[in-house]
């Protein structure tokens, strides 16, 4: 039997993995400032910072649906 859906703290998930990417996303700017390496390394963790400010977009917008869904009750359509 399949697991109810409980959304009750999905904001509060939401908001702290946000939070994490954007942690790792100074951490490795910090990496790219203070660091030695190769010019492909630092592409690479560019390119990585661009898929993760892409996820908190996304998180953002999920927020945005959860704290909605929350404000109305997380009335069901079943």
């Amino acid at each position: 039997m399949a697991k109810p859906d409980n959304r009750n703290d999905n904001v509060e998930k939401l908001q702290q993995m946000k939070e994490n990417t954007e942690h790792n996303i100074e951490a490795a700017e910090e990496s790219l400032a203070h660091t030695e390496m190769k010019e492909e390394q630092k592409q690479s963790i560019k390119e990585k910072n661009q898929r993760r400010i892409e996820s908190i977009r996304g998180f953002e917008a999920e927020i945005a649906d959860e704290m909605q869904a929350r404000k109305n009750g997380y009335q069901d359509d079943k």
